[in-house]
């Protein structure tokens, strides 16, 4: 599988973000074809405690590197990253990864 990471720096107005991610952004993301799985995470604090050097962070996955490159490349793909500009005001990393999983016993 492969895993579009997108890491949400702090954004300058937490409510005005929180809004639009919830009320236009999610919505755009979930007509984008092809996505098998997302998980949004909201990040309360680092491991000792200071704040967390991310706000949010979306991850993506795909049954492969193909389908997430037809995805990103669809009309409904091109508008939603688009949309980052209209809201993402403390800045967005994303990262491509190949999953590897591994059971523990």
């Amino acid at each position: 599988m492969i895993k579009v990471t997108i890491l949400y720096g702090h954004p300058k107005d937490i409510k005005a973000f929180e809004t639009y991610y919830a009320e236009t952004h999610l919505l755009l993301a979930h007509t984008m074809p092809g996505v098998s799985k997302m998980s949004l995470t909201k990040f309360i604090a680092a491991p000792d405690g200071s704040k967390a050097a991310y706000y949010r962070m979306a991850e993506l996955l795909f049954s492969s590197s193909e389908q997430m490159q037809q995805t990103m490349a669809s009309q409904e793909g091109k508008a939603t990253a688009a949309d980052l500009a209209n809201f993402a005001t403390g800045g967005v990393t994303m990262l491509i990864g190949e999953v590897e999983n591994i059971l523990l016993q």
